[in-house]
């Protein structure tokens, strides 16, 4: 009795085993089924959308008359204007569609028109030609030809420059003056009208790094007439050669150590009204000073008070006298040659004062602690117009190795004013 309780049970429960894994097989082949007709479904209407989508898009990207559709909304003159007509039909059944579907939206939903046909025509009417199909031309190969293999490194031709650090530069000028010198001028010379010419060439090195050098040549010659002097028919009212070169080391921002050679005379004889006496001459005297120091390179007011400031304090001073009647004159103890060691400074500025005025001054002082020289030059120069200018020149010059005077002692003084031809490069 006991062992058939158990088989009933076993067949029991082996039946009901049997009816659940018939349910789950026939539930999972509903839902494969399901799925299967589900995916099918989905791809009928994916590829539906897509016909649609390649319908539209060869009707409507290809077709300018379905702009209304996509554009803002703008309320057009045509839809009003045919549901007035007696004859609302055109025979353009895109045309007549677009219209009829703009009406279905100015009528149900007029809050969406932002825009009319009349203010879109003054900005700019609306193209006639986006009826036509803009087609794209592409070439089809078969074969697609591969890249070239290039190099990875390109040789390139590079051309190196060699900088100049060289600069040329000068002015001159050709004018007439009037012209004031007092009694005891070292040159000679007297007060009156005459004229003055004068050229200065600069040649310059610096490398932007650390050397300078630079060079000028100045030369400056003028004639005078006059009608007291019964001796002379001329005679000369200024007389000047002058080179000055500097080589620099720069040390700071705007320091350099210096060293300046400075050789000066003058072209030709000087005299005095009704005096055939010689007072100077070429080479007489003729000074020749080399100097060690410092410069101090100026740059103010933005660039237009510019210059040099150069204080050597040792320094060397030769001085040649070739006329012997002139020995005493210019302090030569009875020799042709004077040899001195002392101190100097040189001061070279131009100050852009405005763009019609400039002022340049030079001021050099020697000193071999037994006599002392300062000449003090200054130029201010008038620009009328590129080549046209005037100048007034004021020269103060101290000198106690010469003959003192009675009225200025061992001061000097020069003055002229002109008006002439002026050119720089």
């Amino acid at each position: 009795m006991r062992y058939r309780n158990i088989f009933v049970l076993l067949i029991t429960l082996l039946a009901t085993l049997g009816a659940t894994a018939q349910n789950t097989r026939q539930q999972t082949e509903d839902v494969l089924k399901n799925y299967t007709d589900s995916i099918a479904l989905l791809r009928h209407q994916l590829d539906s959308i897509q016909q649609v989508n390649d319908s539209l898009r060869q009707e409507t990207l290809t077709d300018g008359r379905y702009y209304r559709l996509f554009a803002p909304a703008t309320f057009y003159h045509s839809g009003a204007n045919k549901s007035l007509s007696l004859n609302p039909k055109t025979g353009d059944e895109v045309t007549d569609a677009v219209d009829e579907a703009m009406m279905n939206l100015y009528m149900r939903r007029p809050d969406l028109i932002r825009n009319t046909e009349t203010r879109l025509n003054k900005v700019g009417s609306v193209r006639d030609d986006v009826n036509q199909e803009v087609k794209q031309e592409v070439e089809l190969v078969e074969h697609v030809e591969p890249l070239p293999d290039e190099p990875e490194v390109v040789p390139t031709g590079i051309v190196v420059t060699k900088p100049n650090f060289w600069k040329f530069k000068g002015d001159g000028f050709l004018q007439f003056l009037q012209n004031y010198v007092s009694g005891n001028w070292y040159k000679g010379g007297e007060s009156n009208y005459s004229a003055v010419g004068a050229v200065t060439l600069e040649m310059n090195y610096n490398d932007k790094d650390k050397y300078t050098w630079e060079n000028k040549l100045e030369m400056k010659l003028g004639f005078q007439t006059s009608r007291s002097d019964s001796v002379h028919k001329f005679k000369t009212n200024n007389d000047l050669l002058r080179f000055t070169s500097k080589l620099g080391m720069q040390a700071s921002k705007k320091w350099y150590y210096s060293l300046q050679l400075l050789a000066y005379t003058q072209f030709a004889k000087g005299f005095k009204a009704n005096d055939k006496r010689v007072y100077s001459d070429f080479f007489s005297p003729f000074d020749l000073n080399i100097g060690i120091g410092m410069e101090y390179k100026l740059n103010a007011l933005k660039g237009r008070l510019t210059g040099t400031l150069n204080f050597l304090p040792l320094a060397y001073n030769l001085r040649y006298v070739g006329r012997s009647d002139l020995f005493e004159k210019n302090g030569m103890n009875g020799k042709h040659t004077k040899h001195e060691f002392g101190s100097q400074f040189t001061g070279e500025v131009k100050w852009a004062i405005v763009d019609q005025i400039l002022w340049k001054s030079r001021l050099y002082a020697y000193t071999s602690y037994r006599r002392g020289l300062i000449e003090w030059e200054n130029q201010i120069e008038f620009k009328v117009t590129k080549y046209i200018s005037a100048n007034l020149f004021l020269y103060p010059r101290f000198d106690d190795a010469g003959v003192s005077d009675d009225k200025m002692g061992y001061w000097q003084f020069m003055e002229y004013s002109s008006l002439g031809l002026s050119y720089s490069f």
